[in-house]
């Protein structure tokens, strides 16, 4: 018998029995009385930042504008059209890299923490991850208020993975020095469509 049984079989003969799990029917969930607005407040908290397309406006001039210095943009959604990579048609996931600006589109937001469920829908997911920058065009009628009502708008095609993104990737250290984009972009911009 290995260390590693004989630990598992002491820790399986510590363990009291099976437990229920808990029932979460009496949990309040909070409610805005405008979830748009509360989810663009708390989207700005966490370090993002909201934009809405404006009627008539061009999606690919409203990205350049914000993103004027971006070389390569990275994204498979139709409308853009001055994304040079897509990720559909990248090989290796490392070839992604160097990406200065990715752009995705949301399924929805949720008001009372400001993430977007983003189900995978491009053959690289890693355009989530690596680029410098990422934008999320999100439709503005599709905000819930909670995680409560967000767990059930769930779904996954094809792929099988999604993810929520709340803002750009943050870290601090025990001297509580903030690091932007320390494991994913540095920015996120959400575009209200």
């Amino acid at each position: 018998m290995t260390s590693k049984e004989r630990i598992l079989n002491k820790c399986a003969k510590a363990a009291d029995g099976a437990f229920a799990m808990p029932e979460l029917d009496d949990i309040a969930a909070v409610e805005y009385p405008d979830p748009l607005k509360q989810f663009c407040a708390t989207s700005e908290a966490v370090g993002g930042k909201v934009v809405e397309l404006a009627d008539n406006q061009d999606i690919n001039e409203l990205v350049r504008s914000l993103f004027p210095e971006a070389r390569r943009i990275a994204s498979n959604l139709t409308e853009i059209s001055i994304a040079d990579t897509n990720p559909d048609l990248v090989e290796n996931a490392c070839e992604l890299n160097g990406t200065d600006l990715g752009i995705i589109r949301g399924e929805f937001g949720v008001a009372e923490n400001g993430c977007i469920w983003i189900p995978q829908t491009m053959k690289q997911r890693a355009v989530c991850f690596i680029s410098e920058n990422l934008v999320i065009l999100l439709p503005r009628q599709n905000i819930v208020n909670n995680m409560h009502e967000a767990y059930k708008r769930i779904s996954f095609n094809d792929y099988g993975y999604g993810t929520f993104i709340s803002g750009p990737s943050k870290t601090a250290d025990i001297a509580q020095v903030l690091v932007m984009g320390a494991q994913a972009a540095r920015s996120v911009t959400v575009i209200l469509i």
